[in-house]
Order: structure tokens, then C-alpha cells, then sequence
């Protein structure tokens, strides 16, 4: 894996983490990212907020990305719309957001009731239903990550991960660069 690639999964892995710790049924959240040793060069009081391992870690790693929160966003359901509102400055070097979904197979969709709320109550009663928390992560190149959680398996160790486990919403956060 490339040095770049190699640090946003360790970001991105490092983020679903922290969420995770919140426990489930939580909002959207939005991360920027940054290289660094490059926002330690701008800003070095910096330094002096980053734990250690972390200051070691981008010494010795120019990739080493550090995860910005961005609080304040607009509530909503509206994933696409948030992140349509999204435009980046040229000091962050990639970005990442959290999402909580319901998973299920195609044929979770045979014969549903017709009426949109009786549909919904169905889905969210079927048997196979997974609660997923995905986390996807991308650099301005284009590059990306993913960490996918179920609810179901919620460990550390059984989170699945890759670069093209959910292109849809990667594709959605590489265009918050353009």
C-alpha cells in the first residue's frame, strides 16, 4: 500500500474508532484532515496540544494524517446535501465522514407494502437487518479508505476495511475538493 494510502487508513481506522466509543444511534460527523508535521510547521503551538505518539508519528512520517472534527454542521438526514455544502480549504489535505445505516439483502424488498411508512416499519423489523456505522476517509488526490462496523460484531477487531468498500460515498467526499 502507498505511504499516503497507508496513512488515511490508519486515520480513517483511528476515527471509527473514536466514534465508536460514543456507542451507536449517532449523528453524521464530518472530519478534516491534515498532514501533520505540515500543520506542526504552520502552527508549532501546535505541539503542545498532540500527544506525544503522535508527535513521534509525524516525525517520522510525512503522510502521518491528524483528524479535525468540524462541529457546528447543519443537522439533517441529508447526507448528500451536507456534504454538497462542503468546500475545503488548501491547508486540508483530505477529509472523512462517519454514517450510521441499516443494511439489508435485495430480497428484503419483495413484496413490501405499497404505503412509504408501512415499507419503512417492515424494512426496519426484517429479520436480516444489519445496523452498519460506516467511516470513510479520502485525500485530495482522490485516494481512499473505508471502515465498516456492525452492530452485531461491535469489536475493534472485527471491523472490515478497503479501499473500495463504499465508492458511492467516497465518490461524495472526494467532491467536496472540487
Amino acid at each position: 500500500m502507498p505511504p499516503a494510502q497507508q496513512a488515511l487508513a490508519e486515520a480513517v481506522v483511528e476515527i471509527e474508532r473514536h466514534v465508536a466509543t460514543g456507542g451507536w444511534d449517532g449523528p453524521v460527523r464530518v472530519f478534516a484532515l491534515v498532514r501533520t508535521q505540515a500543520a506542526l510547521d504552520a502552527q508549532p503551538a501546535l505541539a503542545g496540544q498532540l500527544p506525544a505518539e503522535v508527535l513521534a508519528a509525524a516525525a517520522a512520517d510525512p503522510h502521518h494524517l491528524t483528524s479535525v472534527e468540524q462541529e457546528g454542521l447543519p443537522a439533517g438526514d441529508d447526507l448528500e446535501g451536507l456534504l454538497g455544502g462542503i468546500a475545503w480549504p488548501d491547508g486540508v489535505d483530505g477529509a472523512a465522514v462517519t454514517v450510521e445505516r441499516i443494511v439489508l439483502p435485495p430480497e428484503a424488498e419483495d413484496g413490501l407494502p405499497e404505503d412509504p411508512e408501512a415499507a419503512l416499519a417492515a424494512l426496519l423489523a426484517h429479520p436480516q437487518r444489519q445496523d452498519v456505522r460506516i467511516a470513510v476517509g479520502v485525500l485530495r488526490d482522490g485516494t481512499t479508505w473505508s471502515a465498516v462496523r456492525q452492530r452485531a460484531l461491535d469489536a475493534d477487531g472485527a471491523v472490515g476495511q478497503g479501499p473500495d468498500v463504499v465508492p458511492g460515498l467516497a465518490d461524495a467526499l472526494v467532491a467536496t475538493f472540487r
